[in-house]
């Protein structure tokens, strides 16, 4: 049986009376592609943020390898630096260059020499097309070049989880397919992926897992075979009843 990296259990999260996430419970498998779909206001990336420890929930636990991530800073830090995070609004220091930015975390974090730094940075960033750009300010970017490289940088730090909060979202239609071109290779490399999406098509054809939410709850978890095709739950039917039409 495969490693189980994460184990999300009976997990809450309210915003003061507001429920947003409702006894969450998901184990996050090695090598695993997920994709997490449903409706604006759903909690997906609410979700993602309590599994980042950039919210903290309200109830219930996050479990890394079998043991629960506290809520002490140094914990968290540490935990971050295997489970990392790729925004939808990229995060990049505007006053660094690419490959500073693919750098600091690197040297700050993990305390890596200049040159193993450096190494790193441009490996990743030849990975996702942007080595070429190294010396360029984001500013100077595209959002579908900013993304890339806001990609390789947490592939810097060798994260064993990475999770994906809207990736394309801010990004002008004719930009989305570069970005997820770069995640459909990262799929075959065995990277453990987490990935909140609009993009129907891309969660069918490359997720080997599909988590449907609706009002803060796991309506449906299944293979993207099953829940494309055949999903259980009528809110799961009612959501994709646009796309399974098309």
């Amino acid at each position: 049986m495969s490693e189980k990296i994460i184990s999300i259990q009976d997990l809450s999260k309210s915003f003061g009376d507001h429920e947003v996430l409702r006894k969450i419970d998901i184990d996050i498998i090695a090598g695993e592609i997920i994709c997490i779909v449903g409706s604006s206001g759903s909690g997906k990336s609410t979700l993602l943020r309590c599994i980042n420890k950039l919210e903290r929930q309200t109830s219930g636990k996050i479990m890394y390898h079998g043991k629960e991530v506290r809520d002490v800073q140094r914990e968290i830090n540490e935990y971050r630096s295997k489970v990392g995070m790729v925004f939808q609004s990229f995060n990049l220091f505007s006053n660094m260059t690419v490959l500073q930015n693919c750098m600091l975390c690197t040297r700050k974090v993990l305390h890596i020499s200049k040159e193993e730094a450096f190494d790193r940075a441009i490996t990743h960033l030849k990975a996702v097309g942007m080595a070429p750009y190294i010396n360029a300010r984001p500013d100077q970017l595209s959002g579908g070049q900013k993304q890339r490289v806001a990609i390789a940088r947490s592939l810097c730090m060798n994260p064993e989880v990475l999770l994906f909060d809207e990736p394309t979202s801010a990004l002008d239609p004719e930009m989305v397919g570069e970005v997820l071109n770069v995640m459909k290779e990262l799929a075959k490399t065995g990277l453990t992926m987490i990935i909140v999406t609009h993009e129907m098509a891309f969660a069918r054809d490359v997720s080997t897992r599909t988590i449907f939410m609706d009002r803060g709850y796991v309506a449906e978890d299944a293979p993207p075979s099953e829940l494309f095709s055949n999903p259980k739950n009528p809110r799961t039917r009612e959501f994709l009843s646009r796309y399974l039409a098309g």
